[in-house]
């Protein structure tokens, strides 16, 4: 049987389009800039400017774990757009464009102890220095070996290319650091939480959020430690979440039916509004031919709460249950508005390549930006979307409906209207 790169090849070489349905390789692209950082790095030493980017890997047995210092194989005059969801999605970059760019980010790592930043620690203090720096951060490294892992894609965290072992580091100028991440750095005393949303009011967005919370830079100086990059990542929405859903009880509920629909990197997005107090619930379904689905059929994911939150993981969802999660909460916010939301994810065949979590949060986000449409009544609403989803992916819709929780507690939960009414016929 031919090996993948082999396949990639035979593709590359057959016709314009992969068998694979995609219009180029990303396992290619993976192998070519293996091999390029190999051409490159042809001696130890090796100096670049990073976007700025530090990235802490989970895989080693805690509380050991990899920090990286990621940084492009060749120069640029634009280091920073490596390492920026925000400027992918404003300048309307492709899953290619984006892998591409990701691909060729060089991870230059050490292990340490999560808990080595409550210590003195050279290593660790300058990755620190460089993941609290506004702008891209020049550096001189001597790797002990050249690259010898083509990198992998995961669900949560943004891929990169390919790692060597750190043996010298040495900033080459002084970062540039904000008052305000000064502030929550030499704060020993203030929490993490509080470290977050003092910033996030600053306008931190929750990428800048997750490096911070990763390097380990906030909370009580007993507490702080290194995150590993997938967790910091959850971690931040999930900690905004909260805070947004306190802001949003206090506002009154939506007074329509809402729908809003979009689509960004081929995931499409419906996002239900009903005017009742806060409660969310997310869909995933993944299409046949979309990356990790091989069944043939349309594969369901769910997870849901309450007005009162949820007392465990989301398990099945996992962090783009958060992540999509945060953009409806924003929007909310926005609009000075609670309500019980209802979110359909569809990954069809197009999303070709998994970019991280970002991408849920990007697409809710995206969605929520459209001109809605407005229902009278829930079923009018629902009976919408299913005739839509049944257009567009031959799928019936009601079997998500008839498992919803959100759906069945609108239906049988007594209304505090229903009561008032009753009283009104009291003699």
């Amino acid at each position: 049987m031919a090996s993948k790169i082999e396949q990639c090849l035979r593709c590359k070489g057959n016709s314009s389009r992969m068998y694979c349905g995609r219009d180029y390789c990303p396992i290619l692209i993976k192998f070519q800039t293996f091999t390029k950082s190999n051409e490159i790095i042809k001696q130890e030493d090796f100096s670049n400017y990073t976007p700025p980017s530090v990235f802490v890997g989970s895989k080693l047995i805690h509380p050991s774990v990899s920090v990286g210092i990621l940084s492009p194989l060749e120069e640029t005059s634009h280091p920073e757009i490596y390492d920026s969801p925000q400027s992918w999605y404003q300048n309307k970059f492709s899953i290619k464009q984006v892998v591409s760019l990701r691909m060729n980010l060089m991870n230059s790592r050490f292990k340490s102890n999560v808990y080595d930043v409550r210590k003195s620690s050279k290593f660790l203090e300058l990755s620190q220095e460089i993941g609290m720096s506004l702008k891209p951060v020049n550096f001189e490294v001597t790797l002990k070996n050249k690259p010898k892992r083509i990198p992998e894609f995961e669900p949560i965290s943004i891929p990169f290319g390919p790692s060597a072992t750190l043996k010298k580091l040495k900033l080459t100028e002084n970062p540039k650091i904000s008052s305000q991440v000064e502030k929550v750095f030499y704060d020993t005393d203030l929490k993490a939480v509080n470290a977050i949303d003092y910033l996030y009011s600053k306008g931190y967005d929750e990428h800048s959020l997750s490096q911070l919370l990763t390097i380990g830079i906030m909370g009580i100086k007993k507490n702080r430690k290194l995150v590993p990059t997938r967790h910091s990542i959850t971690a931040i929405d999930d900690t905004l979440g909260k805070q947004l859903i306190r802001d949003i009880k206090q506002y009154p509920t939506l007074d329509e039916y809402r729908l809003y629909t979009g689509v960004y990197f081929g995931n499409v997005y419906f996002i239900l509004m009903f005017p009742e107090i806060w409660s969310y619930e997310l869909f995933e379904m993944y299409l046949p031919g979309a990356v990790w689905n091989f069944t043939g059929k349309i594969e369901l994911m769910t997870d849901y709460e309450d007005y009162y939150g949820r007392k465990s993981y989301a398990s099945n969802c996992v962090g783009g249950y958060y992540s999509s999660r945060l953009a409806v909460l924003e929007h909310l916010n926005k609009i000075k508005k609670q309500a019980s939301c209802l979110v359909i994810r569809a990954e069809t065949p197009a999303y070709t390549d998994q970019l991280g979590v970002w991408v849920c949060r990007t697409s809710g986000r995206h969605t929520l930006s459209n001109t809605p449409n407005i229902f009278e009544t829930k079923d009018l609403m629902l009976k919408y979307v299913k005739e839509l989803i049944k257009k567009d992916f031959k799928y019936d819709i009601i079997n998500v409906f008839q498992q919803s929780r959100l759906l069945k507690n609108i239906n049988t939960q007594m209304k505090l209207s229903s009561f008032q009414k009753q009283n009104t016929l009291l003699p």
